[in-house]
C-alpha cells in the first residue's frame, strides 16, 4: 500500500514558524480593517445625511415663504371680494416685491381666471392640479411646470380665499425655482459627490446635468415610501454609488450621492498599505523561519545519518553538536556515549 507523503522536520518547523507568525497578523489586519470600514461608513453617512438634511431645510423654507406670501395675501379683504379691480394692485404688489415670482393670479370656484398681475388675456384653469386640490379642499395646490418663458423649471403654488369662512376662490402664484435649484445643483462633495431635486412625479427641479423625468433613479426606487433612507446601487456604468434620498415636507425628493470608489479611497488606500506591510512581513518572517527551521534541522539531520552510521558498524564519525549546550547537545553527547559503548563491546568481542 502506498504510503502518505511524509514532511520532515524543516518544512514542519518552517511552516509552523510562518503560521504563528501571520496569523495574528492577519487577524490584527482583518479587525483594523473592518474598523475602520465601520468608522468610515459612518462618517459617510453622518456627512451624506447631514447634507440631504440641509438642502432639504432650504427647499422647505423657500416653499414656507411663498405659500406664506400667498396664505397673507389670500385673508385681504380685497382678495377675498374677488373683484378683478381690488385684486389686481394686490397681485402686483406680490410680484414686485418678490424677484423669484413671475406671475399672481386668482381663480373663481369655477376655474376661470379672476385676475392676473400681468395683462395676459384671462384663462381657464379649472383643469390644473394646483387648483383642483384647492377647489376639492387642500389647504394648499402645488405643480412643478416648465417654464414657457424660461424654459426651466416652475412651482405653482396656490391657497384658499376664504370669505365668511366659505370658499371663495384660489390664490395662485408662479416662482422661479432657479435660485433654490442653483443652489441645490452647485452643492458638490469632492470630486463625484453632488445633490438634485424631483417633485413626486420624479420631475427634474434640480440638477446639475439631467434635465426631464429620473422616476427610474434606483436611489428613488430605493426610497419607496419612507421618508429618509440610506440607499447603495450601481449606476450606468456600474460604478457602486453610495446616496441619501430624503423627502421633503411637501413631496419631493432630495438626493444626496457619491461614488463609493471615491468615499471610500482613504480605506482603500490604507488597506492597499497595510496589505503590502503584510506581504512584506511574510516574507521577512518567511526568510527568518527558513534560517531558524534549518539551524533545528541540519543538526538532527546530521545525528540521524551519524546513528545510522553507528547501526551499519561506522563508529568513528566525530560529533560536533556534543558541544552544544542545549537538548540537540544532550542528544549528541548521548549518541557519541552510545558509540562509545558499542565499540567498547565490539573490541571485547573482537578479543574472545
Amino acid at each position: 500500500m502506498a504510503q502518505g507523503i511524509r514532511f520532515g522536520i524543516f518544512p514542519r518547523l518552517f511552516f509552523s514558524m510562518i503560521v504563528v507568525a501571520v496569523i495574528p497578523m492577519g487577524a490584527i489586519w482583518y479587525v483594523d480593517y473592518r474598523a475602520s470600514l465601520d468608522r468610515l461608513t459612518a462618517d459617510l453617512d453622518a456627512r451624506l445625511s447631514s447634507q440631504a438634511d440641509a438642502a432639504v431645510n432650504l427647499v422647505d423654507a423657500w416653499v414656507d415663504m411663498n405659500l406664506k406670501v400667498l396664505r397673507q395675501n389670500a385673508a385681504l379683504d380685497d382678495m377675498a371680494a374677488m373683484d378683478p379691480k381690488k385684486q389686481r394692485p394686490l397681485l402686483r404688489s406680490v410680484l414686485n416685491e418678490y424677484r423669484s415670482t413671475y406671475l399672481v393670479f386668482t381663480v373663481g370656484l369655477d376655474g376661470m381666471n379672476v385676475a392676473r398681475s400681468d395683462d395676459v388675456p384671462l384663462i381657464d384653469y379649472k383643469d390644473r392640479v394646483y387648483v383642483q386640490q384647492v377647489l376639492q379642499g387642500g389647504a394648499m395646490g402645488q405643480q412643478v411646470v416648465i417654464s414657457r418663458t424660461t424654459g426651466q423649471p416652475a412651482l405653482i403654488l396656490s391657497v384658499p380665499i376664504t370669505a365668511k369662512d366659505r370658499l371663495a376662490g384660489v390664490l395662485a402664484l408662479g416662482a422661479s425655482v432657479t435660485e433654490v435649484s442653483g443652489t441645490v445643483a452647485n452643492a458638490r462633495f469632492g470630486r463625484t459627490g453632488y445633490a438634485f431635486l424631483v417633485d413626486e412625479t420624479g420631475a427634474v427641479i434640480a440638477h446639475p446635468l439631467a434635465r426631464g423625468s429620473l422616476k427610474d433613479h434606483p436611489a428613488l426606487a430605493g426610497l419607496g415610501a419612507e421618508r429618509k433612507k440610506k440607499v447603495v446601487f450601481a449606476d450606468a456604468g456600474g460604478r457602486q454609488t453610495v446616496a441619501f434620498a430624503q423627502k421633503t415636507r411637501y413631496g419631493w425628493t432630495m438626493l444626496v450621492q457619491q461614488d463609493a470608489s471615491e468615499a471610500y479611497a482613504p480605506l482603500a488606500e490604507a488597506n492597499r498599505n497595510a496589505l503590502i506591510l503584510l506581504g512584506i512581513t511574510v516574507v521577512f518572517v518567511a526568510l527568518v523561519a527558513w534560517v531558524v527551521a534549518r539551524r533545528f534541522a541540519r543538526p538532527i539531520l546530521n545525528l540521524t545519518r551519524i546513528t545510522d552510521s553507528i547501526s551499519r558498524g561506522s563508529l568513528g564519525a566525530k560529533i560536533g553538536e556534543a558541544s552544544r549546550s542545549d537538548e540537540i547537545g544532550g542528544l549528541a553527547r548521548a549518541i557519541d556515549r552510545l558509540s562509545a559503548s558499542v565499540k567498547l563491546a565490539m573490541d571485547r568481542l573482537a578479543k574472545k
